[in-house]
């Protein structure tokens, strides 16, 4: 019985562990398989993914960023070698490093050629003018003689001394305006005690009209002559060019602060200005001279009340103003009759109008500020003096109107 039991026993134990044997023998198998496929795996390369059909091919020359069309076709930057670098100059020995800078001055002047009867003489060339600075013979840059507009300044004296002398002074003034042309600028300034700017530059004859008719009461007896004429240049020395000033007066200066010798080295200081003083009273003073009794009141009163001028400060006026004309190159007037002015005015415009202009480059090349004398004469073709003849055959004597001098510029530091 013992042994039929443990028969069953070992036939149950049995078939129940061949499932088990063979579950376990399946699973074995498929652990097997499943590492040898993820070994494969492991050792083949990623795959990409599949193309896109839309896509065009770079050519072989393009760069730059692409995108899912196509690439932005940039031809690529070819790749030259850079420049030589420049030889730098071989620095001698002993010698300092120096940047070099010249400034070349220019001496500008104006140049009037007349007979002695006032008449012009056109026709000279450049080989007819010898121009001399401090005595050395200087080399002619530029030359020309052209009729350009002209800009000028009225200066009138306009004060409460003789009646005669306001009127004169007011003809001579409307006189030379006569003589404008439409392109010509014209200031107008009248003085007593100080200078008055009755208009500024204009082109206008009617203004140039309107100002001098406001001269009609004066206010003081005083003529500061030097201080008119002292503001004056310092307002045009400003103004690019050639400038004039026409000084209608009697050349009596009373009260001026500035004295006759700043005065002189402000007119020789001043570039590029010509002045011609035409006198006014001429006639007053000459009549008073002759015979005082005939013209009791006008000699009493031919400076106003209290203010008493004699032969002696008229000559020393005269010589004043023809000083002032000389060192400009300009000409003095002193008119004898009312009827001479409109004759001396369409002079002056003449005079202006055709001038002979000079350029050149001085030797003396140093900005000291030194005033240089200048000398212009005329000159035949082989270097003689230039003889002038008239229609006739006979010679004929001539001036030659020029500034005296200049100021060299400063240097500045």
């Amino acid at each position: 019985m013992f042994s039929s039991e443990f028969g069953v026993q070992n036939r149950s134990q049995s078939t129940f562990s061949k499932p088990v044997i063979l579950l376990t023998f399946v699973l074995f198998c498929m652990a097997a398989a499943f590492s040898a496929q993820a070994q494969d795996s492991s050792q083949q390369p990623p795959q990409q993914p599949p193309a896109n059909p839309n896509q065009q091919e770079a050519p072989p020359e393009a760069g730059g960023p692409q995108n899912d069309i196509g690439p932005y076709v940039i031809p690529k930057k070819k790749e030259e070698p850079p420049p030589p670098a420049p030889e730098k100059p071989k620095k001698i020995e002993g010698m300092p490093d120096y940047s070099l800078h010249v400034e070349v001055p220019v001496v500008s002047l104006d140049v009037l050629v007349t007979t002695k009867d006032g008449q012009l003489i056109p026709g000279l060339k450049k080989e007819n003018f010898k121009v001399m600075e401090d005595g050395q013979a200087q080399q002619i840059a530029t030359f020309s003689q052209t009729q350009a507009p002209i800009t000028a300044v009225l200066l009138v004296e306009f004060a409460s001394t003789n009646y005669s002398f306001e009127v004169e002074a007011l003809r001579a003034s409307y006189a030379f305006a006569n003589t404008l042309q439409k392109d010509d600028w014209i200031s107008v300034i009248s003085y007593d005690i100080k200078p008055y700017i009755l208009t500024d530059f204009t082109q206008d004859k009617r203004a140039a009209y309107a100002a001098l008719n406001e001269l009609r009461i004066p206010g003081f007896s005083e003529t500061n002559l030097f201080d008119a004429l002292f503001d004056t240049l310092d307002r045009i020395d400003r103004i690019e060019g050639k400038k004039y000033i026409i000084l209608v007066t009697t050349g009596v200066d009373t009260f001026s602060k500035i004295n006759l010798d700043q005065t002189i080295k402000k007119v020789k200081a001043t570039k590029d200005v010509t002045i011609y003083p035409i006198s006014v009273g001429f006639w007053v003073r000459e009549a008073c001279e002759d015979s005082p009794s005939a013209h009791s009141f006008a000699c009493q009163n031919n400076r106003g009340i209290g203010i008493p001028a004699g032969r002696m400060t008229y000559l020393q006026a005269d010589n004043e103003v023809r000083t002032f004309a000389e060192l400009t190159g300009g000409r003095a007037y002193f008119p004898r009759f009312q009827g001479e002015l409109p004759e001396i005015f369409h002079d002056i415009s003449s005079d202006i109008r055709n001038q002979y202009s000079i350029s050149y480059h001085p030797t003396n090349t140093k900005l000291d500020g030194t005033y240089r004398k200048l000398k212009v004469e005329l000159q035949a073709p082989d270097g003689g003096p230039l003889k002038v003849h008239d229609q006739k055959g006979k010679d004929v004597k001539y001036i030659v109107y020029a500034r005296e001098g200049y100021t060299a510029k400063h240097t500045v530091e």
